[in-house]
């Protein structure tokens, strides 16, 4: 008997301006159904979720839970008809705790005393449930991007969602957890949750999912049961072209002198505490390689970044580019020939309100290239963004859009064009001495990992040295020259790719068998 439908999207519509982001889209989601949403970044997916969870309000079209009609642009009509959504960028109160933000909306305002330990025993019991490990008294701000993202999973498990939207709900957790995740939707869409599974994991798609559903430019071009379809046919309908999946390129050179040491490293959590957040790292990043770190968000990885960056520095030990000391001066970094790519595009990595040229020239906006005195030569930063936008085909970028406006992968893409390409230089085979990769290819679909991986591999042959940080294991085996594991704040050695397996890996990365995957930097000094 086919089950009944917990949810009717039926003939939505929505325009901004001249864009058409979704068109004339009917979805059915069934109860006990897990539904797999595909499609390339700026596909829709997102604009399509929002009309759902009412943030947007759709041109046309009507949408039914329960077989009642949804009012539209209300979060909190979609809440009370049991619709959950845990997004890709989070909706978090970073001056509040864990439990702060887990609270919110759930109680009256009108109620005289909060009743915390109730909700504090709800959420840890949930957080236990999915293998979501969590401080509830964390203030957000101080969290990791994969710590935040569980916060999100946790917040709308806890409100008790018939419906849960999941966007890349996997992209920050370790193998044995993406698991644990499995296990436990498989159980509770048994109990009649169902869920719209959003992942550009093709071969988690395929594994979780019932069903698909696949838009393309704003249209639904493909719906199927996920029985005896493959990720090449899933491919196809996204992009419209087959694509390739990223492959191992070993380096075709061996790998030059060190560019980049760490010696010895530890930092502190803050000024005056005695937390170590790294202890005592060592790493060596030489010319033309890719030292790949795995590891679950939260373990030292962002501190790892910010010495690179010189936002932050070293307590003890030594940092050095090319032999020379570095100081935590990030405009000197710059200068150096050290790239970025943050980890969160969207607070780090670009200002939302400012137009596209101002983001591609930002990092650089005081150099000779783009300023004479106190003065910005446009003309030259105008023609440097055309360039950037079109060599990285940043979709939807206008000199004067919104970096808000752009999609989470062609946002990617210009952080990735302005970090790659120096001004004046459109050569395919330029290069940044050292390029520190920060989850470059989080939350985007097959083909922008594809374009991702292969300007990286490009800049890495060209002779940058490449620090690549991924809780990816599929893409630091396919992209790590050399691996490393960081787990607490400690860095396993940097062995060959070769060396290491998936259960190595995901081992290492839970803290266990650390001493068998490789001796720990700096535990002999």
């Amino acid at each position: 008997m086919t089950s009944p439908s917990v949810l009717s999207i039926k003939g939505v519509t929505k325009r901004f301006g001249s864009l058409v982001a979704n068109r004339n889209i009917s979805i059915d989601l069934k109860a006990g159904e897990i539904l797999g949403l595909l499609g390339e970044n700026g596909a829709g997916k997102s604009t399509l979720m929002s009309i759902l969870f009412g943030h947007y309000t759709a041109d046309e079209g009507d949408i039914e839970v329960m077989g009642l009609p949804l009012e539209p642009g209300s979060p909190g009509a979609s809440l009370a008809a049991g619709i959950g959504m845990v997004h890709q960028h989070f909706a978090l109160a970073d001056n509040l705790t864990v439990l702060e933000n887990v609270m919110l909306g759930t109680e009256s305002l009108w109620r005289p005393v909060t009743n915390r330990r109730a909700a504090l025993d709800h959420l840890e019991s949930v957080a236990a449930r999915f293998g979501l490990e969590i401080n509830p008294h964390a203030r957000v701000g101080t969290l990791s991007v994969g710590e935040r993202q569980r916060v999100e999973i946790i917040k709308a498990l806890v409100r008790g969602a018939k419906i849960l939207i999941l966007d890349e709900p996997t992209s920050v957790l370790t193998p044995q957890e993406s698991e644990n995740l499995f296990e436990a939707l498989a159980q509770w869409v048994k109990e009649g949750l169902s869920v719209i599974f959003i992942s550009h994991k093709l071969g988690e798609v395929l594994r979780v999912c019932d069903r698909v559903a696949v838009l393309r430019t704003g249209e639904l071009v493909a719906q199927a049961s996920s029985e005896g379809l493959t990720q090449a046919q899933l491919a196809l309908w996204m992009v419209g072209h087959a694509v390739s999946a990223p492959g191992r390129r070993p380096a075709a050179h061996v790998s030059g002198p060190a560019v980049c040491r760490f010696e010895a490293v530890t930092t502190l959590a803050d000024l005056g505490s005695p937390r170590e957040v790294l202890r005592r790292v060592s790493l060596e990043i030489r010319r033309g390689e890719i030292i790949a770190v795995a590891g679950v968000s939260g373990n030292g990885q962002s501190t790892l970044c910010d010495v690179l960056f010189g936002i932050q520095s070293a307590a003890s030990g030594r940092v050095t580019l090319r032999d020379q000391p570095l100081r935590a001066n990030p405009g000197e970094r710059v200068a150096m020939g050290v790239a970025r790519i943050p980890e969160d595009r969207q607070s780090v990595g670009l200002v939302g309100d400012l137009p596209v040229w101002e983001n591609i020239i930002a990092e650089r906006l005081r150099s000779p290239a783009f300023s004479t005195g106190w003065w910005v030569r446009k003309d030259a930063a105008f023609t440097y963004a055309r360039q950037v936008i079109e060599r990285f085909d940043v979709r939807g970028a206008k000199l004067d859009t919104p970096a808000r406006n752009l999609s989470g992968g062609n946002m990617q893409k210009l952080i990735l064009g302005r970090a790659l390409m120096a001004p004046g230089t459109q050569d395919a085979q330029y290069a940044p001495s050292l390029i520190v990769a920060h989850q470059p290819t989080w939350g985007l679909d097959i083909g922008a990992v594809s374009f991702v991986h292969e300007q990286l591999i490009t800049a890495r042959d060209a002779g940058a040295a490449i620090l690549l940080i991924s809780d990816d294991l599929d893409e630091v085996m396919t992209l790590g020259d050399r691996i490393a594991v960081m787990h607490a704040g400690q860095l396993t050695e940097a062995r060959p790719a070769s060396d290491w397996d998936r259960q190595s890996i995901g081992m290492a990365m839970a803290g266990l068998g650390l001493e068998q995957s490789g001796a720990v930097q700096g535990q002999a000094a």
